[in-house]
């Protein structure tokens, strides 16, 4: 290869050397001088002095990057199922909005208010700083007190950024470094639109907006003037220009920013005193809500699922709960929702009847603000027109009480008369000036006193087809206590696990006609502990009987009887399938000993109306972040299949994604067992819901004691749970059972959460055979068909499985088989015998004398669970 030699231009170089000498001639005259030398030494001394300082306070300052990047800490904002906005979870109120959402009567008074040179200042006002240095040297040298600010909206953002209020130099040297960076990284829009997102303005409002419906109850773009101005004196001092505490302060600092804004040339001087006369028309702390707070338990639910999946607070990530501006779609229903908080709510109160009261155990100082320490005290009072209160005198006949509001009202001593719970006195006797009662309002000015029922609950309602919680209620209030007896309380569902015994038999050669012993029944337990004997809830045995009146009527000793002859291994491992629980292989288990919750027993009942499909109870249906993408969904079925977005048809099969399901149970005993359940609302223990005109299915439990009634059923396509129980289990009374007190609940919450749903019948699954029977004896009927007019028909349609159905026997009454006369005279006679049966299959049972009671041997496990 060959290489060209390369014409390098002939540039003249310059004289470096003659340029030096040149430059010294003229500087080394004036260092000869002492006073220029010490002053350049101590100019470069104090420029390496700021540089260190630069270096030293810069270092761990947000980068241009990160301030660009910046996202305020915004709450999480909870929907119903149909998108109705219904809870907010925030530490910090606030509402993002852009630099454009800000009327100019906002940026104006603020300006006016914090910083009227902050369109033309570099981020720090240099004769304020001067002054606030001056003034703090002062106060540090002399005393006085904290010095004077001198901050400037752009400082005060930094400020914000730092999240440093500490009182020193260091902290407002590195404040003045990042409002320099802010200045030079953003527009002053883009700093404004920061501020007012970020300044904290009392009220736990951060941000104009929150605070415009702190204050107001009102949007920023419809605030007026003087409202605007009011907002615009609170970043110094929330607490110090409180509208109620300190209300001449207030408009005195709010007259001050108008003033302001009329020398700014803002406003005009007639729109300034105009606004200057005008009250401050703020509203009461705490009566801004846009939306109706709702479902506390069920939020509290949820609020512990985010938590779990995304982290609390801003250092878990940027999707955390309380940071993160997360939109959340829940799957509470807000009709069922309050529906279910009401119907237990006045079940509860209606077995406690009032009969006696209970001191909260909180009191306030009634020397200080007694009215804000009562509406800060955590007392839940369930219903809207139970107002907590504060006893601020008592005389002999009447009490004079307070509300947080301020206002005050009369208790009489008659609307007190009630014992305190567990003791003789009177309670009105025992009320004392500063104790927090409950009150509920009997005529203006005059109340009476109200107590929390001392017997708990939890009621849950759940979607069939999806597994989706529509309702979730865990007690009287979740303020005070947020235990939720629906998915926390273990408790003794008695006969309402019942269907998990009979459905295993259903799978295992059972039918709904199978005759069994209504006996007593007893089990050898080795030479130690001598038999164990179960017993009915009447003490009662009725003799052989169908599957279906066993279930009906909740007989114990039927259902032992059958789990017994099914073997408890299959129903324990029934009951782990459906997530009802892990339970021993004993007998005792069979009439509901194992606990379990009221999440999981609904859940299990679900999945039987569900034709035994399994379904997971889910009380979030999608997360979102801020920015709108999904960041979470329930039903993640199109993310498996990966092309449920495809862009264009690719000329393929539409895909199907595939089932969230798996089929658990047989489908065609699963439907047997919701067909007979369906009897115990209109011939069984829960005939009290059979008015409601509609397809249900349910049971009710109740545990030894009793100490827990229970009722669990619903519709082919939502399913309900209610348990009443004191949280201490002790007994409720001889005569509470399910069918008086759960089910009674459970029918009020259906009025209002069935209201408007269809009535849809149970579809029976593929299979299934329709035979004619007769009910008590299970035998096969021809000729007489069922009615829906009586729900004690003798005759009722039956469902079988395949080659299970009662066989038709012919016998030859005249000799010719096609003798249609003599064939029905038979079938007639049949019938006639039938009910000749039964009539004496009554007369026995009325005659028979009742088997002594016999106590069973104590085993730590229920031996008698009932209807």
């Amino acid at each position: 290869m060959k290489f060209e030699r390369l014409n390098v231009p002939n540039w003249p170089l310059p004289d470096l050397v003659a340029f030096n000498q040149r430059v010294h001639d003229r500087i080394d005259p004036w260092f000869a001088r002492r006073w220029v030398r010490w002053g350049a030494y101590a100019f470069a001394g104090l420029v390496m002095l700021v540089a260190a300082m630069w270096v030293y306070f810069a270092s761990g300052l947000p980068s241009s990057q990160t301030l660009l990047a910046y996202q305020p800490p915004l709450p999480a904002n909870i929907r119903g199922y149909d998108g109705t906005p219904i809870q907010t979870f925030a530490r910090e109120r606030r509402v993002e909005l852009s630099y454009d959402e800000y009327p100019p009567i906002v940026v104006h008074a603020f300006i006016s208010a914090e910083d009227k040179n902050f369109f033309t200042h570099p981020g720090v006002d240099i004769t304020g700083l001067i002054g606030a240095v001056a003034d703090y040297s002062i106060k540090s040298i002399i005393g006085g007190g904290r010095a004077k600010g001198g901050s400037t909206i752009t400082q005060q953002v930094a400020k914000y950024l730092l999240r440093d209020s500490s009182y020193n130099v260091g902290r407002k040297a590195r404040e003045a470094i990042l409002a320099f960076r802010l200045e030079s990284t953003l527009t002053k829009q883009q700093i404004l639109e920061l501020y007012f997102n970020s300044i904290f303005l009392g009220r736990n409002a951060y941000g104009v907006q929150a605070a415009s419906r702190a204050y107001f109850d009102k949007d920023v773009n419809e605030l007026t003037l003087p409202e605007a101005a009011y907002l615009a004196v609170l970043p110094k001092a929330p607490s110090n220009y409180d509208p109620v505490r300190a209300t001449q302060k207030a408009l005195d600092r709010r007259n001050y920013v108008l003033r302001e804004m009329s020398r700014n040339g803002y406003i005009t001087e007639a729109q300034w005193h105009e606004a200057a006369a005008t009250p401050l028309g703020t509203i009461r702390y705490g009566s801004s809500e846009k939306f109706q707070q709702q479902g506390g338990f069920f939020m509290e639910e949820v609020r512990r699922e985010l938590i779990k999946q995304f982290g609390e607070g801003a250092d878990a990530g940027a999707n955390s709960l309380y940071a993160g501006g997360l939109w959340v779609r829940s799957s509470m229903d807000p009709v069922i929702q309050d529906a279910a908080a009401k119907a237990l709510r006045d079940g509860l109160v209606r077995y406690d009847g009032g009969r006696s009261w209970k001191d909260l155990g909180q009191s306030v100082d009634l020397s200080k603000d007694w009215a804000g320490q009562l509406d800060r005290a955590a007392v839940g009072t369930g219903y809207a027109d139970w107002l907590k209160a504060v006893v601020l005198s008592k005389g002999d006949e009447q009490a004079t009480i307070g509300f947080t509001n301020g206002s005050q009202g009369t208790l009489p001593a008659s609307a007190a008369a009630m014992p305190v719970r567990g003791e003789a006195t009177r309670a009105f006797d025992a009320l004392k000036p500063g104790m927090i009662i409950i009150v509920k309002q009997t005529s203006p000015g005059s109340w009476q006193l109200k107590s929390v029922p001392a017997v708990s609950g939890g009621m849950l309602a759940e979607e069939v087809h999806t597994g989706r919680v529509l309702a979730m209620q865990g007690g009287f209030d979740v303020v005070g206590s947020s235990y939720n007896r629906a998915v926390q309380a273990l408790r003794q569902p008695g006969s309402a696990f019942k269907p998990i015994v009979y459905v295993t038999a259903l799978e295992n050669g059972f039918t709904p006609a199978t005759i069994e012993e209504d006996a007593p029944f007893c089990v050898w337990q080795g030479a130690g502990l001598g038999n164990k004997c179960f017993v009915n809830f009447d003490r009662r045995s009725a003799g052989p009987h169908t599957l279906r009146w066993g279930v009906e009527q909740s007989r114990n000793l039927m259902t032992v009887r059958a789990a017994s002859t099914v073997g408890m291994a299959k129903i324990t491992d029934t009951a782990r399938k459906l997530g009802v629980g892990d339970y021993g292989n004993f007998l005792s288990f069979a009439l509901g000993a194992g606990d379990t919750t009221v999440l999981r027993l609904t859940n299990a009942y679900a999945i039987l109306a569900n034709q035994g499909r399994s379904v997971k109870p889910t009380t979030i249906d999608y997360v979102q972040d801020r920015n709108g993408k999904v960041i979470y969904r329930t039903d993640n079925r199109c993310a498996v299949m990966g092309n449920c977005n495809a862009a264009d048809w690719d000329g393929k099969a539409m895909p199907r994604p595939p089932s969230r399901t798996r089929q658990l149970l047989e489908p065609m005993a699963a439907f047997q067992m919701v067909h007979i359940m369906e009897g115990v609302i209109q011939r069984g223990t829960a005939t009290v819901l059979r008015d409601l005109d509609r397809p249900l299915f349910g049971k009710t439990g109740t545990t030894n004691g009793p100490t827990n009634v229970w009722f669990v059923g619903g519709t082919p396509d939502i399913v309900a749970g209610v348990y009443l129980g004191y949280d201490q289990p002790r007994p409720l009374g001889g005569w509470a059972q399910g069918g008086r007190i759960s089910a009674p609940i459970w029918k009020e919450w259906a009025q209002t959460a069935l209201k408007d749903q269809p009535k849809v019948p149970f579809v029976a699954p593929p299979g299934i055979r329709w035979v004619r029977i007769d009910r008590a004896s299970g035998k096969r009927v021809f000729g007489v068909f069922p009615t829906d007019n009586d729900p004690k028909a003798q005759v009722i349609w039956e469902a079988f499985q395949p080659q299970t159905e009662p066989r038709r026997n012919y016998r030859s009454v005249t000799g010719n088989p096609y003798d249609a006369e003599a064939q029905e005279a038979a079938r007639q006679q049949q019938i006639q015998q039938l009910l000749a049966a039964r009539q004496a299959a009554k007369e026995r049972s009325a005659v028979r004398p009742a088997p002594a009671a016999t106590p069973p041997p104590s085993t730590g496990l229920p031996t008698q669970n009932s209807l």
